[in-house]
Order: C-alpha cells, then sequence, then structure tokens
C-alpha cells in the first residue's frame, strides 16, 4: 500500500495520476511479494513513489536483486497521449524517443523507493554478533556488511538510486509491544538488519536534497518504521515565456529545414571488436557529424519483424540525440560476453555479428556492422564437453565443421574431469590450504582475469595469490552452462538423521558419471581443505553451504514450485553436501 497527500493549496496543481502494481511473489506473480506504485505531474516535474516488500531469507540476496529488476522493469503508466505531448514539450526526448503512451520508472524526474526490502546483514557476521553490535548501537561494522550497501557499490541493483547514511539502529526484528530485539527461546533467533529502506533517484541530483533519515519508535510491529523528509525543487514553467521560446526554436527550426534535408557523416560503419573474452566488455565508438544547415535528429530502431534494437551481449549509448548543424557527438557500441552469451556462443547457436540500423528523422538510413571474434574459455561450458579435449579449450574451434575435422566427437570422454579443473584445485592444494578465509575473501580482480587465461590458454600459473585462485574455482563452477547437481536429482522428501543415508547413496546412483566423477572430486578437495580447518578457519557448514551455491542451478526446481518449497529442497541439498564432506560416504 502507497499513499500520497497533497497539500489543498497544491492539489490544482497535480495531474495525470497514474497506479501499477508488480507481483514478484510465488511463480513471479502473486502478490505476496512485489511493489505499488503511483506517478504524477506535480506543477511541471513527474514524481514516482514505489513502495516494494521484496524476497525474505537473509541468505536469498539474489532474489531481493530480482524482485527489484522485475519491479523496476514490468512497472509501466499508460499516462496516454495528451500527457505525452505535454512532457515532451517539457523537454523530455526520452519520451519521444520511444513513441509510446507509457511510462516507467526511470522516466520521472524524481522517484522515492521505499518499503520492506528485506537485505539484511552478512552472513559472514554471526547472529549473536550481530544482535551485540545492534543493542550497542555500534553500526559501522553492520554498515559496512549490509547487503543493499554491498549489491549497490557493485552495481547489481538500484543503480544511480541513492540512499542517506544510515544512523539508526537496524529496524527488524523486535518483539512486538517492545523496543527489544527478538530473542525469545520460543522463537527463531534472526539477526537484526535494516529491512525498512528509502532511496531516491533524481534525473538532476542537486535537485533533491534530503534533510533527514531516521526511523520511528512504534512497537505494534516486529518492524520500526523508517521515514525521511526531503527538500525538493520543483520546476514550474512560465507559460508565456515558454511560448516565446517555442516559437523562437521554431522559427529558427524552420529556417534550417528550408535550406535542405538533415545530413549527417559517420567517422565508420564497420565495427570489428577484434578478440573479445569471458566476463569481458570491449566499447567502441562512432563519431556522428552533422555535416546538413538544419537539426538532424537520429535515433537507433529495430530491423524489420524485430522488437530489439540488437542483440543481447551488445549494448548501445546513447540510441538517439539531436545534433545542431557542425555539432558532432560519439555513440559507443560495447560487447558484453556473459554466461549466457558463452554457452550460445559455445553450441554455435550465436556469432558474434549484427548489423544495427541508425535513422535520422526525415533522412536516409545508416546501416552499422558489428563483427568480433570470442576467444573461447572453459567458463560458461559444461563438464561434458570439457572432458573431450586435452587441448587448450582457446585452441579448440567454435564452428563445429572445424572441429569435427580436428576432433572425433563421438571418441570417449579424454579425461576423467575436466583439466582446467584440475589445475586450479592442485594450484589450491599446492599454494594455500592453510589459508585463513580460504573461499571468502575475494582475490585480486587483475590475477583472476590472468588465471582465466591461463586455464584457457594453457600457460603456467604465475605466483598468483590464493584467494584469486578461489575466486576462479567458484567462479568456474558457478558459471557451468549445467549444473553438477541436475534439477531431478533434488531432495523431495524432508531429510533427517534416518533417511539421509540413503539419500545420500541413491543421489550418487543416479548421478551422471561425468558429474559423479566431479562431484566425488570436488567434495574429496574440500574434504582435505577441512582438514586444515584451525587454521583457515573454514567449517564443514560453510563448505556446504558453498558446495550448494556453486554446484546447484538457483533457478532449479520446477517453475511449478512456490519460492517457500524450493527454499526448502535446497535446504535438504545442502544437508547432504554436508553429509558427504562429515562422513565417509564416498
Amino acid at each position: 500500500l502507497v499513499c500520497v497527500f497533497v497539500k489543498a493549496p497544491h492539489k490544482p496543481r497535480v495531474k495525470h495520476v497514474h497506479t501499477d502494481s508488480v507481483g514478484v511473489g510465488v511463480m513471479g506473480v502473486m502478490g505476496n511479494k512485489g511493489g505499488a506504485s503511483i506517478r504524477l505531474q506535480f506543477y511541471d516535474s513527474t514524481l514516482c513513489f514505489v513502495c516494494t516488500h521484496l524476497a525474505a531469507h537473509r541468505e536469498n540476496v539474489t532474489g531481493r536483486n530480482a524482485d527489484f529488476a522485475n519491479v523496476f522493469n514490468k512497472t509501466s503508466f499508460e499516462i496516454g497521449d495528451e500527457a505525452v505531448k505535454e512532457v515532451i514539450k517539457l523537454g523530455s526526448l526520452s519520451q519521444w524517443a520511444t513513441g509510446t503512451a507509457s511510462v516507467g520508472i526511470s522516466d520521472h524526474d524524481l522517484v522515492f523507493w521505499f518499503g520492506d526490502l528485506n537485505y539484511r546483514v552478512d552472513e559472514s557476521i554471526p547472529t549473536e554478533r550481530v544482535l551485540e553490535l545492534s543493542t550497542s548501537n555500534q553500526l559501522d561494522e553492520l554498515i559496512e556488511h549490509d547487503q543493499l550497501n554491498i549489491e549497490r557499490a557493485q552495481g547489481r541493483v538500484f543503480q544511480d538510486f541513492e540512499e542517506g547514511p544510515l544512523t539508526f539502529q537496524p529496524t527488524y526484528k523486535y518483539q512486538p509491544g517492545t523496543d527489544l530485539y527478538e530473542q525469545r527461546p520460543d522463537k527463531k533467533l534472526r539477526a537484526p538488519a535494516w529491512c525498512d529502506r528509502i532511496l531516491w533517484l533524481a534525473q538532476e541530483p542537486g535537485h533533491v536534497a534530503q534533510l533527514n533519515y531516521t526511523r520511528s519508535e512504534l512497537n505494534i510491529s516486529d518492524h520500526k518504521p523508517v521515514m525521511s523528509t526531503f527538500l525538493v525543487t520543483i520546476k514550474d514553467v512560465i507559460l508565456s515565456r515558454r511560448e516565446e521560446v517555442y516559437e523562437e526554436v521554431m522559427k529558427l527550426l524552420d529556417e534550417f529545414e528550408n535550406q535542405s534535408l538533415p545530413m549527417v557523416t559517420l567517422d565508420r560503419i564497420n565495427l570489428d571488436f577484434g578478440d573479445v573474452r569471458y566476463d569481458q566488455s570491449v566499447t567502441l565508438p562512432i563519431m556522428i557529424t552533422n555535416t546538413g544547415k538544419v537539426v538532424a535528429q537520429f535515433r537507433l530502431v529495430p530491423k524489420l519483424d524485430e522488437v530489439s534494437l540488437c542483440k543481447p551481449w551488445m549494448s548501445v549509448s546513447p540510441t538517439y540525440g539531436m545534433l545542431i548543424p557542425g555539432e558532432q557527438t560519439e555513440i559507443e557500441f560495447t560487447i558484453t560476453i556473459d554466461n549466457a552469451t558463452a554457452h550460445s556462443l559455445n553450441t554455435s547457436r550465436e556469432v558474434l555479428e549484427d548489423i544495427l540500423i541508425l535513422r535520422l528523422e526525415n533522412g536516409r538510413d545508416y546501416y552499422i556492422s558489428v563483427t568480433g571474434k570470442y576467444a573461447r574459455s572453459c567458463f560458461g561450458m559444461s563438464v561434458d564437453e570439457l572432458v573431450l579435449y586435452t587441448d587448450p579449450i582457446r585452441d579448440v574451434p567454435l564452428d563445429p565443421i572445424l572441429r569435427a575435422e580436428k576432433y572425433d566427437l563421438n571418441a570417449k570422454a579424454a579425461m576423467c574431469v575436466p583439466k582446467e579443473l584440475w589445475r586450479i584445485i592442485d594450484a589450491i592444494y599446492e599454494r594455500g590450504l592453510d589459508e585463513r578465509d580460504l573461499l571468502s575473501t575475494p582475490g585480486v580482480p587483475e590475477e583472476v582475469y590472468q588465471i582465466r587465461e591461463c586455464l584457457d590458454t594453457g600457460a603456467a600459473f604465475n605466483s598468483f595469490s590464493v584467494h584469486s585462485m578461489a575466486e576462479v574455482l567458484i567462479s568456474f563452477l558457478s558459471n557451468l552452462s549445467t549444473p553438477i547437481v541436475p534439477a531431478s536429482l533434488f531432495p523431495t522428501l524432508d531429510i533427517d538423521a534416518q533417511n539421509i543415508q540413503s539419500f545420500a547413496r541413491k543421489f550418487l546412483e543416479d548421478m551422471p558419471p561425468i558429474q559423479y566423477n566431479v562431484f566425488i572430486y570436488i567434495i574429496s578437495f574440500f574434504r582435505e581443505v577441512l582438514l586444515h580447518r584451525q587454521r583457515n578457519k573454514l567449517s564443514p557448514a560453510k563448505i556446504a553451504r558453498i558446495c550448494c551455491n556453486c554446484l546447484v542451478s538457483s533457478s532449479q526446481g520446477g517453475v511449478e514450485e512456490s519460492a517457500s518449497t524450493l527454499h526448502q529442497r535446497r535446504g535438504n541439498m545442502q544437508q547432504i553436501m554436508l553429509h558427504f564432506l562429515e562422513t565417509n560416504s564416498i
């Protein structure tokens, strides 16, 4: 529920009020989680208020990020042609570019996003420690490990949004009717967290100033409500002056238009990105210059019978613009190889080739050719294919015909486990099983990149940090095109001490051969890691959680299952992992 109140003197200047709601709960549509939104035009500024309740559970950061993305992308307001014309007249070039009568959240001058966002304190801090710090109002360590702060810093959620500093104690979870955090013996012990937040997004950052950001001490719920006061600059157009400027601009445009049609030149229309590597973004620019005598409006448009401007691995900025005579601007074209793209390239369902259409309003179309070559990587592949080749994966052709000429694709697997997996595990084994916080301390980004190159090219490892090695191992397992543990092996019943042995036995019996070899190899390595737990400070439970996160796809379990059922089944899978780590079942 979201309510917006307007003082009576300002009511006549409120118009084009529209609402929308998006469900992101059970099966992605049911309303137990989601967002409710209101947008309006206040004087001559557009405002949007979004109230959301995102996915619960301390470990479910990915689910919360996905809920935010769903609400942000699916929220749409059909404001009508009249409102669109007024918005364009107020200077919204983006609304002209879309050519529709609908607006999204980001199309507003000011956006305020609030609610129970459910972000918690990272699991690296024990619950008891979080309780101690929260109760004593020692907030610095908690703020540093706040999941929303971490995710925003990494650019994974609430991109370009701002939030004031957290100067108040965590707002959840309290005993209702008291000011005490929930610690009763008969209740589940939860780590306090700043679940309730207020963020904002402004087209002009200087137009918003947060005066305060605090919480209420009401105790009717297990949450403490948050509140904030803002000083906001609102546009109020002087109509007579706007008409004068509009007439002046139109007169100037008419003069230009009467002289000739729009003309632009592009410094190139062929973009060759060369070798593009996994998890890498490469950007090339095109300079567009208005060589005519009239204003040139340009925008990228989809090809015939298509809706996207370009293929998913390509992004363009800006996608539209306006140039006065003699003016020039740069359009940046970026190729990014993510996991999905790598899988499509490895299976020959995709190539790094595309043609983009740049349309000049009242002028001609320009066809921009994009080409690139994927420097093949073991990341984003399947273990079934990796075990076929003894050569470095960079030397294995992407083209299926060339690959068939070089290798016998019907031959049995050349190795029991992928050589890349063996190399990285062997390096960690040799260099640092005693390293403190192994598998949890991030590596050095440049070293991570170099290690991936060594794995793909067969080059020898340099003296890399063991933490960089460990990060590459987790990334390799997490980004396989098909997970080591298939969806069919998810436990369907609750796991307990009586049935876990039989479940574990059936789990191994039903596992495909290559996945079985990899699973046994990884579990054996992690058992060796646990022999050094006194120094590396790892525990079986933590490694079981890591195994579950990187060996089991987060999207498995069947689309018809509820989120709670899937969460329970993943919990059962974690118990099985723990069983293998602590017993001699293998």
